[in-house]
């Protein structure tokens, strides 16, 4: 029997997160194998319970309270499922992430998280910093600098097209008020062209 794992693909904003879990979804539903699509429901941008790609698709999926137990979750819809969708796992709390362990490890079903891994400030989210520490395999999703053709590892936020740095750790957008950046634009950015 093959051993089921715990994903946790990361990038910067995108980076192709939620288009990758709607086409993993699709891989496995055409072959007839259900999977389960979670999302926290932190993520405001649309209604609780929906993932939606910067290009249009979308999908629903259940949302995760701050007291959702995901593994009760998974037991009640789907124990057999053959594998689970995490999207905006940045925004789970270290008791979720261990409660995907166990569906992991307890129920062998394959659970793939997807986020960003650090915040605007360059802090660890604390679901990220719990997948860095208990995922099996870990891997990163590149998308490219807004600014340039370097490789994006940060979140920009900006807010009347000038940087932030300070403020709350969760504050939900889109391009509307972040840019994925290369460190050197993170740490300077071309201040005529942020929200052009």
């Amino acid at each position: 029997m093959n051993m089921a794992q715990l994903f946790f693909r990361y990038g910067a904003m995108n980076s192709g997160k939620t288009i990758d879990i709607i086409k993993v979804a699709h891989n496995y539903e055409e072959q007839g194998k259900p999977v389960i699509i979670m999302t926290s429901a932190k993520d405001t941008r649309e209604k609780p319970g929906t993932i939606t790609s910067r290009i249009g698709l979308s999908r629903s999926a259940y949302p995760i309270y701050d007291q959702t137990d995901v593994l009760k979750v998974v037991k009640k819809v789907n124990p057999n499922a053959h594998c689970i969708l995490v999207d905006e796992a940045q925004f789970l709390n270290k008791k979720q992430i261990i409660e995907f362990a166990k569906v992991v490890d307890g129920l062998n079903i394959p659970v793939m998280t997807f986020g960003l891994k650090n915040d605007f400030q360059n802090n660890l989210f604390e679901g990220s910093k719990y997948l860095l520490l208990y995922a099996d395999k870990i891997e990163e999703m590149k998308t490219i600098c807004w600014f340039c053709d370097r490789k994006a590892i940060m979140n920009l936020r900006f807010h009347d097209h000038k940087p932030v740095y300070e403020g709350e750790q969760i504050q939900v957008g889109g391009n509307e008020s972040y840019y994925p950046v290369c460190r050197r634009h993170y740490f300077n950015p071309p201040h005529d062209l942020i929200g052009k």
